[in-house]
């Protein structure tokens, strides 16, 4: 039996399911879990579906897409903060399978060139940031979207976005500044602005 897709699969196929790997990046830097981050991925695009009808062809599918997984992440966030910690028995019974499960395979091409994009100074000092300043950075210059993007999925005006960016760059040079010289980034020549 052949199944026919609809139109609303192949357009949001065609459309929506190109920036997976954007979405997860940047669910994977607000989650910080990489299970977390796949579910997060998983219902923006459920919600995407469920609510592809309200998208308006040919606007901004990045900023779109990010709107949704920002606010469910912010939801989430809510429920979980409401309701009491629990233990998750499962997860404990099988704590040294997951340990051995997220070691490092030293054959894992993957890992060996990505796994230290970030040194953990780095990493740490992008984290550390205030959200509105981590966000627009992350945004920007880890994910390359352009300012008029970065606005519609912060909701703010460009200029609030440029000075996001502007201070959340001071933040981490400040903060990296030293790093940077112990490695040979700064020479003696370059003062430090801060």
């Amino acid at each position: 039996m052949t199944v026919h897709k609809s139109d609303k699969q192949r357009a949001f196929e065609s459309e929506a399911l190109a920036h997976t790997d954007l979405l997860y990046n940047f669910a994977l830097r607000m989650t910080g879990n990489s299970a977390d981050a796949d579910d997060l991925v998983q219902e923006t695009y459920l919600k995407a579906y469920r609510f592809w009808d309200k998208y308006e062809p040919g606007t901004n599918i990045r900023a779109w897409l990010f709107r949704i997984l920002k606010n469910s992440y912010i939801n989430r966030y809510r429920k979980e903060s409401k309701e009491p910690d629990t233990v998750d028995y499962d997860e404990i019974k099988n704590f040294y399978t997951s340990i051995r499960d997220e070691s490092t395979d030293a054959n894992d091409l993957q890992e060996t060139l990505f796994g230290n994009l970030l040194d953990d100074d780095v990493s740490t000092a992008v984290s550390n940031l205030p959200e509105d300043f981590r966000t627009v950075v992350i945004l920007c210059d880890i994910e390359g979207l352009t300012y008029e993007e970065i606005a519609q999925f912060v909701d703010c005006p460009l200029g609030t976005v440029r000075s996001r960016l502007h201070r959340g760059r001071k933040l981490l040079h400040s903060k990296l500044y030293q790093y940077a010289k112990d490695r040979g980034y700064v020479t003696s020549s370059v003062r430090s602005s801060v």
